[in-house]
């Protein structure tokens, strides 16, 4: 019994396998949030987005040393490559939503009204969106998608965080009919998309601009919904005609069919890249081992 036990807990070399540190880091978590949760209902303060970046992030190192991992590891070490990803990335994000809103442009689906939209109310918004982001990507492609990856292969745990990814999202406004299941193919293929860029790259710099900048241009630059809240934008979507399931309606581009084929052409595009990087080393390596 006690080497079966041994077994379940510990892999060959003796350590905990990755799967109860999946399980430790919701634990810890959970140690976190409940105390918070009762702290601000009696002192009536609100838990904001930034709260949670702040525990997750927390939670994340606390594992992290409890393993006796590098820190680094958890969003790569932070240099000019680093920066260079993140800028990448935001390019990314940004045309993932450009792309399709001059689509619905060109076909007449939709027209823009310049609003008078503040650059210190522009500045809160973003605070909020960065916030959202940073919790998201520190939550689903940090610490717990690092041990799912070592606990199951890449691809099991890209659906098993896709998943969960998802939802997180199904409480969020105008999650009904056509919408939620376009949003929710959306949302499903981004988290892989996002999954596949850190994978590609071992850092959390790309996934982080991604999504940081396509949620920006699509709520506070275009002025469309974010996960179906309402985001005040310096342009105003009107929409002309169009069915819901075209446009993305009052949810965002997330839920709209040119947003669900150019977030699956990107993910296409990100996953042959490295298939295509992956191929490379392996030969790289075999060439050095034979040369020796």
């Amino acid at each position: 019994m006690g080497k079966l036990n041994t077994r379940i807990l510990y892999n060959r070399e003796g350590k905990l396998k990755s799967i109860w540190w999946v399980v430790i880091f919701f634990l810890i978590l959970f140690c976190f949030l409940f105390p918070l949760i009762l702290l601000s209902q009696h002192f009536h303060f609100e838990i904001t987005l930034w709260h949670q970046v702040l525990i997750i992030l927390a939670v994340s190192v606390i594992c992290q040393a409890l393993g006796g991992r590098a820190q680094a590891e958890l969003a790569g070490r932070i240099d000019k490559k680093w920066l260079a990803q993140l800028s990448a990335g935001m390019v990314i994000g940004a045309l993932l939503m450009i792309f399709p809103a001059l689509l619905l442009l060109a076909v007449g689906a939709v027209r823009w009204e310049l609003t008078n939209l503040s650059f210190a109310a522009a500045a809160s918004g973003i605070l909020v969106i960065a916030s959202a982001v940073l919790a998201e990507e520190l939550l689903f492609r940090g610490f717990i998608f690092q041990r799912l990856i070592h606990a199951f292969g890449t691809w099991p745990a890209q659906l098993i965080i896709g998943f969960m990814f998802v939802l997180t999202h199904l409480n969020n406004p105008g999650m009904a009919g056509t919408t939620k299941m376009l949003s929710s193919v959306n949302i499903f293929i981004a988290s892989v998309l996002f999954g596949v860029s850190y994978i590609a790259t071992k850092r959390l710099a790309m996934p982080i601009g991604i999504h940081l900048m396509a949620n920006f241009v699509q709520g506070t630059v275009l002025g469309f919904g974010v996960s179906g809240n309402e985001e005040s934008g310096f342009l105003k979507p009107v929409f002309v005609h169009e069915a819901e399931w075209f446009t993305g309606g009052d949810f965002g581009l997330e839920a709209s069919a040119p947003g669900l084929f150019f977030v699956v052409v990107t993910c296409i595009c990100f996953y042959y890249y490295l298939e295509r990087n992956t191929t490379s080393l392996r030969k790289k390596a075999f060439r050095q081992a034979n040369a020796k």
